[in-house]
């Protein structure tokens, strides 16, 4: 098995990964470096089915009953590498936990919804997620490397749920070059890394013949889950298009393996700024100490520490729902603890379309006209005098009146 690619002060690697997979027969086979470093080859080689992943590994029964019953949902799709970190005898592995489907994904809540972020509401063209005034959502695939269990769009992700996505990308681009206020485009879906250098050039192409459109982004969990994809000849297309940002989905320090850094260290070298977007998942990252670790070794390799978000309320995701009130205490133990790089912003995407708001603890005691008390990371209060715009400035600084 692969382990995470620092060591104790998270620095150094720790060990190669070692190009390894199961048969069903028992024995490890050996796969060619050329063949596993290969991306188009991981992604033929997922494990999809629940007769390939049972002869790999000895799955529990609510994992059993969780694949037969999750084509009606969300399918189950795991690259080799990613399949390579789990640990195949614990249950309560976190990467297994994100990526094996499991019975409780039948139990829906009178909470949860299909759409929970209301963007087929704010959608004004298939494939185009309008809901803020500067900026849209550009959904360019439904497919990923690797299907996360807790995914915002399972309703249309991997084909399974019975819709498809439908993205015009003529009557998409027609609509961002009609719309002068668009200034930020955010391609996502699906993962857009799934995609040929050539179709993504093609897009990106498009998109910065736009005037208007200054800034493009990309949403993608590649480089954890399928490294390989992080060519070089991937990373120069990009850095023709700057500005251009990439958000990596990383929800747990293992997911940072040697290969991964290499990835994400690449992308850095061609100019481009990578943030990170976190999940709060129930027995994945749900306490203070993996978060922490997770965020440092991010800055590690490069990754700025950008959104810690509450799981959105999808169907079927309540058992690795963590309560907010839990999270606030967890970001709670988090800040001051650490660089305040290394600290993201705890936020709820509202449900039905009410867009992203922060959370967190309150450091604030009191507050009226003349001070403020703020609390520090050890609980003492301080104060903090307030500007009355009441009293003349010439009075406040102490020179009298006119």
């Amino acid at each position: 098995m692969m382990k995470s690619c620092f060591s104790d002060t998270g620095r150094e690697p720790l060990s190669r990964p070692k190009f390894f997979l199961k048969t069903p027969q028992g024995p490890w086979t050996r796969v060619r470096a050329s063949c596993w470093n290969d991306w188009h080859w991981q992604l033929r080689q997922r494990i999809a089915s629940y007769e390939k992943l049972s002869g790999l590994m000895r799955l529990v029964p609510a994992e059993e009953e969780g694949i037969r019953t999750s084509g009606g949902r969300l399918a189950m799709s795991i690259t080799p590498y990613f399949f390579n970190l789990i640990d195949p005898d614990n249950p309560a592995c976190p990467i297994r936990r994100q990526v094996v489907p499991r019975t409780e994904e039948t139990v829906e809540t009178v909470s949860e919804l299909s759409d929970p972020c209301g963007e087929d509401e704010h959608s004004p063209v298939p494939g185009v997620v309008h809901r803020y005034g500067d900026r849209v959502l550009l959904l360019v695939t439904d497919r990923c490397a690797t299907y996360c269990r807790h995914c915002t769009r399972s309703r249309m992700v991997s084909g399974a749920g019975g819709r498809t996505l439908e993205t015009d990308m003529d009557r998409a681009l027609d609509y961002i070059r009609g719309h002068r206020e668009i200034r930020d485009v955010l391609l996502s879906g699906g993962d857009p890394l799934v995609l040929s250098d050539g179709r993504l050039a093609f897009i990106l192409n498009r998109l910065r013949a736009i005037k208007h459109v200054e800034f493009l982004r990309i949403g993608t969990r590649a480089p954890v889950v399928l490294p390989q994809r992080i060519t070089p000849a991937l990373c120069a297309m990009l850095r023709r298009f700057h500005p251009l940002w990439i958000s990596v989905h990383v929800n747990h320090p293992r997911e940072l393996t040697a290969e991964s850094r290499t990835a994400l260290e690449r992308l850095a070298d061609a100019g481009i700024p990578l943030g990170s977007q976190s999940v709060l998942l129930a027995g994945v990252n749900d306490d203070a100490e993996t978060l922490r670790e997770l965020f440092e070794k991010l800055l590690i390799c490069r990754v700025r520490p950008y959104y810690l978000y509450q799981c959105d309320l999808a169907r079927g995701t309540s058992h690795l729902r963590v309560s907010v009130r839990r999270g606030i205490g967890i970001m709670d133990a988090i800040r001051g603890h650490t660089s305040g790089y290394a600290v993201p912003t705890y936020v709820i995407d509202a449900p039905g379309g009410g867009g992203k708001i922060p959370v967190g603890p309150n450091y604030i005691v009191a507050h009226d006209r003349r001070r403020i008390l703020i609390r520090n990371r050890s609980g003492k209060v301080y104060e903090y005098p307030e500007i009355d715009p009441l009293v003349p400035r010439l009075e406040r600084a102490g020179c009298g009146g006119v």
